[in-house]
């Protein structure tokens, strides 16, 4: 059994309004979309109570050299992740269940090592539940780009720059065979050898076309809970599907549904082991109306119980 609450008292909410590992400008503005979305109240009227921990101070991108090119703003995005690693860290000591919004997806590389060194400060391992179009497992002997948001999950099992990859004194975060990666669909050739020899557990849009959330979800839930204290849910944006989430930088036609990310979320939400939450990859630039914020807001209310009965 867990020794989580199966309802927690206190959500603390930290934004990280980074886009220094994107290739785009935009997603800075994610976490502001969020909470103008409404997701305190929404928080609120599910009995929680929210602390709202502000933002994690990034600097812009046109203030700091990019450095090598195959690993962009490596410095900066390392500072502002360890800022954020200390964050999370101090909201899990505090009995809190932390929700980082992002900010790119490099984000996750700060939330997840706070994450797995509070658990292995008490002995324990943690899972990791991954929502992508992409499988972010690049490094930056391979990375096309450079951009350090197609790098986050190689990071927390210990592949890629040894700055990021040691963040926190140790490595990797999370065990492979305690990670599932569901929605992706649009992977780079030489990454899609690395996705297939790591050892994580993916599931592509076809599986989920073919054998459905409910039954992969069940799958992921015992893989990410196997031996561990819970997991974390890293949910970026671009997962779902274009129609329903316009405002992602790079979005991908035939994601997850408006309907199939709910289902994901209450599924998690059953489970009462999520140690924590995080949500990236909003563009407000390429957004319609804050849909794509309110779509947030509507998966972050699924992970903490919002039921239609």
């Amino acid at each position: 059994m867990s020794d989580l609450p199966s309802v927690p008292r206190i959500v603390r909410l930290v934004g990280v309004p980074m886009d220094l590992g994107a290739g785009r400008r935009g997603v800075d503005m994610g976490p502001s979309a969020i909470r103008i979305a409404g997701v305190t109240q929404g928080l609120r009227q599910l009995g929680f109570q929210v602390e709202d921990d502000g933002d994690v101070g990034v600097p812009a991108p046109e203030t700091r050299d990019p450095g090598r090119p195959s690993a962009r703003y490596l410095e900066p995005i390392y500072h502002v992740c360890n800022r954020l690693r200390l964050r999370v860290r101090r909201s899990l000591e505090l009995g809190e269940v932390p929700i980082v919004l992002g900010g790119d997806h490099s984000i996750a590389i700060g939330t997840v090592a706070g994450v797995a060194e509070h658990f292995r400060n008490r002995g324990q391992k943690i899972g990791l539940i991954w929502v992508d179009a992409h499988g972010d497992m690049n490094t930056p002997d391979i990375s096309p780009t450079g951009n350090i948001h197609g790098m986050p999950l190689a990071t927390n099992i210990g592949m890629g720059h040894p700055l990021l990859v040691e963040m926190g004194g140790f490595k990797p975060k999370v065990e492979p065979r305690n990670v599932c990666l569901i929605g992706i669909r649009d992977i780079d050739e030489i990454e899609r050898k690395v996705i297939r020899e790591s050892g994580v557990h993916a599931y592509t849009m076809r599986d989920v076309d073919e054998r459905g959330m409910r039954a992969i979800m069940q799958e992921a839930i015992g893989f990410a809970n196997d031996g561990t204290a819970g997991f974390h849910v890293s949910f970026d944006l671009d997962g779902m599907d274009p129609r329903d989430v316009p405002g992602t930088g790079t979005p991908v036609k035939g994601g997850i549904s408006w309907r199939e990310a709910n289902l994901l979320m209450e599924m998690v939400s059953d489970t009462g082991r999520m140690t924590s939450l995080e949500v990236t990859e909003l563009n407000p630039i390429l957004d319609v109306k804050n849909q794509s914020g309110e779509v947030a807001v509507d998966v972050i209310l699924s992970a903490f119980g919002k039921r239609i009965l």
